[in-house]
């Protein structure tokens, strides 16, 4: 069974399962919700807990151990497993699947690690776990769920944000939801009555966003030159060298131009993405650039940011931010005073 972050409480109230499953790319929650599962377990007498990282140096033999410690003394026991970035090997799939069937009454499995993608969400370990327990992905909200997640954390909090305090709050801390976390605590703590206006957001909080080169790609594809420049402007303040952001937009132009020279010769575009691998909850985003952005028009991007790279690269005096803000406004479908006639075919 799948549930989120937010459900987990109710459902712990419902009582244990013999498996959890926290896979996902928040650190926050996933720290949130192991706490929340250990102390439900303490309370049915889960008193140890034995936590294991699945690596090459991994003694399986140990986790074995744990599961086959049957006395009458034996407390119950949690196990933790935390699942490398890098995912599962065939022997070490193996492994687990001997550890599942030891599983009993007195054994709680808690396993960890990054965001599962939809072949590993169909793998016979994870089916074999899920169905003993819950799946609770614990992902990061994108810009456009997060305010309804900041809502739903102050009235946990007592807190009644108005609807410009929601936006701001969002805004603030977006990639970032441990800042978000404190800075709700601070709130509370400063605001006993638990109203929140943005005069008072801006005597209390200092921004805490945390943007990654992967979300200025995706505002990019979404044709959000705003968003796009903020975020730009927040990785040039946290010291995001300017080289790493060209070749993360190299490679999307390159695979832009790419698909679009596939579709100008008739393939379907969900053949186009089909070869390469474009999930199918990024799809609007790549049919909404691929409109906007016809062959010509990535021909003259693509130049436009090689001769970029090579003064970033030839002359350290440069200030490339502007011409690389100039460049995803251009992307974004906005004319720059920097575009010049696009080059003949």
């Amino acid at each position: 069974m799948r549930v989120y972050p937010e459900q987990l409480t109710q459902q712990l109230a419902k009582g244990l399962r013999q498996t959890y499953l926290l896979f996902g790319n928040e650190p926050l929650l996933k720290q949130e919700c192991q706490l929340q599962i250990r102390q439900a377990a303490q309370q049915h007498g889960f008193d140890e807990r034995h936590a294991f990282t699945i690596d090459a140096q991994l003694d399986w033999n140990q986790v074995l151990d744990c599961t086959q410690a049957m006395s009458l003394f034996s407390a119950r026991q949690i196990i933790e497993l935390e699942v490398p970035e890098t995912g599962l090997n065939a022997n070490q799939t193996k492994a687990l699947q001997e550890v599942i069937a030891t599983l009993h009454d007195d054994i709680l499995l808690l396993m960890h690690g990054p965001r599962l993608n939809k072949k590993q969400e169909g793998t016979k370990w994870f089916k074999a776990l899920l169905a003993l327990g819950l799946y609770v992905p614990c992902n990061t909200p994108d810009a456009r769920h997060l305010p309804r997640f900041i809502q739903a954390r102050c009235q946990q909090l007592g807190l009644k944000p108005d609807h410009e305090s929601v936006q701001m709050l969002a805004q603030w801390h977006e990639g970032n939801l441990l800042a978000l976390a404190q800075s709700l605590q601070k709130l509370v703590l400063l605001y006993p009555d638990g109203a929140l206006t943005v005069v008072r957001l801006e005597d209390a909080l200092s921004r805490h966003n945390h943007y990654t080169p992967f979300q200025l790609v995706d505002a990019i594809l979404a044709g959000q030159s705003k968003r796009s420049q903020r975020v730009l402007r927040q990785l040039e303040g946290e010291g995001v060298e300017a080289v790493i952001l060209l070749r993360t937009l190299q490679r999307e132009l390159t695979q832009l131009y790419k698909m679009q020279e596939m579709g100008s010769k008739g393939t379907p575009l969900n053949l186009i993405f089909e070869q390469f691998r474009v999930w199918q909850s990024r799809r609007d985003l790549y049919t909404g650039a691929l409109h906007r952005l016809p062959l010509k028009t990535l021909i003259r991007l693509l130049r436009q940011l090689a001769m970029l790279e090579v003064r970033v690269k030839t002359d350290f005096d440069t200030q490339p931010w502007p011409a690389l803000a100039a460049l995803c406004a251009e992307m974004c479908g906005i004319t720059t005073h920097t575009q010049g006639p696009s080059p003949t075919m």
